[in-house]
């Protein structure tokens, strides 16, 4: 919910803002201020894949901020099932916007040795933890129409 830090995180990647950002979360409760959780029916399947790499794309409340879901009316969310990333969100109380670490159009860097070769100074702290197992970005699918954006 902070307008200045994801203007700085989409000029560090290079990423223009309509594209939308991804949130992540520790649970269900933390997303509540970008999509309505009244809709049981629309959240069973993403409850069924959460928390795991599993992004969805739920509409979003009129107050989610349009600099996180970009062109969109729709927000991409993620409850992950890798403990740092569960521990920043605990920690910090709140969603977080989750991206790859690198500018738009490179291959996602997995250590951060080469996170900070890549950024420099450009970024203040690294969370230099294991990325997990994974090689491919977590799917994209769309909760009401059932289509894998990726």
């Amino acid at each position: 919910m902070n307008y200045g830090a994801v203007k700085r995180i989409l000029h560090i990647k290079h990423r223009h803002w309509g594209q939308g950002l991804i949130l992540i979360a520790s649970d269900l409760d933390q997303l509540g201020p970008f999509i309505d959780l009244s809709d049981e029916q629309l959240l069973e399947e993403p409850r069924s894949t959460w928390p795991g790499p599993h992004t969805w794309l739920l509409p979003a409340l009129s107050r989610a901020p349009k600099w996180i879901r970009g062109h969109h009316d729709s927000i991409a969310v993620r409850i992950p099932n890798h403990p740092t990333a569960i521990a920043l969100c605990r920690h910090f109380g709140a969603a977080i916007v989750s991206t790859s670490a690198n500018r738009t159009g490179r291959p996602p860097l997995r250590k951060g040795l080469h996170v900070r070769r890549e950024f420099g100074t450009d970024i203040d702290f690294i969370v230099d933890a294991p990325v997990g197992k994974m090689t491919a970005p977590s799917t994209i699918q769309d909760a009401m129409s059932g289509a894998i954006i990726r």
